[in-house]
């Protein structure tokens, strides 16, 4: 029994190792094979395109959207009851100042002015009657007084008509661009009835928002660039002219108001806009394209390119830490990690790691523009 037991024990130990060598020859070939595969693999150039990081001067801005408004607008309407005679302009005009746009009719009230005109001038004529009777003491100081009072009367009876008849021409109160109109002659029109929409557009006001962390670089006076989509590649120009000193406190913006030029008339009220106003004085940055950099919960990176160190080698890529400025466009400031002149890689880095090898082809660039226009533009 115990040489039985003794055999058993050593088949046991010899299956025990066996199995141990096995498991651990294995596992040294599958090290072996995957060594000479990354071996292999990090051998094999990767094609990328770089970009140099280069000093840019860089105009700080502040972008938002915001809506036309016009100078001066007013519907424009009437202030007494009358019958339309004649329409003085045509939809969609320009209009000056004074310029007559419509007529009602002022017939009674042009009769009722002259018959009052013409008692004013007898109360006139009494008066200076009266008053060469008063020096030769023909009569008292009190009829020459009624004389005075009958006077002015009259007269402001002629004035207040006057008015009134002054009020049946319609004139336009500044000068604009009319709007369109369905008034006509023989239409009967109650005060306060609407006429034409009187628009004053050159120049024009652009009311945006900003949020206001902007308060301390945003001031009135500076440079406002405003873009339409009516008007691709078009770029209106104007300044900062009002500030509101309130900030809204469910937003946390702040409101301003630009003065637009536009004297071809292009900009309308209500239009949608876009607005970037210049905020404080030039600066000077290390560029770089967005496209280069790679964004990672513990840090932005950017993939330098080391040159060979003998001839016939390919170039190798460097992992690098970067710290970044402020964007514009498609490009990204740096401001710590690298020098002027780096280059770096700008698109292809999902497919390299640090160390790998990599051939340059910069047939095709990303984007690379401060201000970009969209494609479909």
């Amino acid at each position: 029994m115990k040489r039985v037991m003794s055999f058993r024990l050593v088949i046991v130990l010899a299956l025990v190792i066996v199995l141990v060598g096995g498991a651990v020859g294995f596992n040294m070939v599958k090290a072996h094979f995957i060594r000479l595969a990354m071996a292999q693999n990090a051998s094999i150039a990767q094609t990328v395109s770089t970009a140099t990081a280069v000093y840019s001067e860089w105009q700080p801005q502040v972008q938002a959207v915001g809506s036309l408004r016009a100078i001066h607008g007013v519907e424009v309407t009437t202030e007494v009851a009358g019958l339309v005679r004649t329409v003085e302009f045509k939809s969609g005009a320009d209009a000056r100042s004074g310029q007559v746009l419509l007529q009602l009719n002022a017939d009674p009230d042009v009769a009722q002015l002259r018959a009052l005109m013409a008692e004013a001038n007898l109360a006139a004529l009494t008066y200076h009657r009266d008053f060469i009777q008063y020096q030769a003491q023909a009569i008292g100081r009190a009829q020459l007084d009624t004389d005075i009072a009958n006077l002015k009367s009259a007269r402001e009876q002629e004035a207040a008509q006057a008015a009134l008849v002054a009020k049946k021409t319609i004139r336009a109160p500044f000068p604009g661009r009319l709007g369109i109109t369905t008034v006509n002659p023989g239409q009967y029109l109650n005060p306060g009835d609407p006429i034409v929409t009187l628009e004053s557009v050159d120049p024009i006001y652009v009311d945006f928002r900003l949020p206001e962390d902007n308060l301390a670089t945003v001031r009135v006076g500076q440079t406002v660039h405003l873009t339409a989509d009516a008007f691709p590649g078009k770029t209106f120009e104007g300044r900062i002219t009002s500030i509101d000193p309130l900030v809204d406190s469910s937003t946390r913006n702040f409101e301003a108001e630009a003065t637009i030029r536009n004297p071809e008339h292009k900009l309308l009220p209500g239009m949608f806009v876009r607005t970037v106003v210049d905020a404080g004085a030039t600066e000077r940055y290390l560029t770089l394209p967005q496209t280069a950099i790679t964004y990672n919960p513990y840090g932005e990176t950017v993939y330098l390119v080391r040159k060979p160190a003998k001839a016939g080698a390919h170039a190798t890529a460097q992992l690098v830490f970067v710290t970044l400025g402020p964007t514009r466009g498609d490009q990204v400031a740096i401001v710590k990690g690298l020098r002027a002149g780096d280059a770096v890689v700008s698109s292809g880095q999902m497919k390299i790691k640090n160390g790998s090898s990599l051939i340059v082809n910069n047939s095709v660039l990303p984007l690379n523009e401060p201000n970009p226009t969209p494609q479909e533009h």
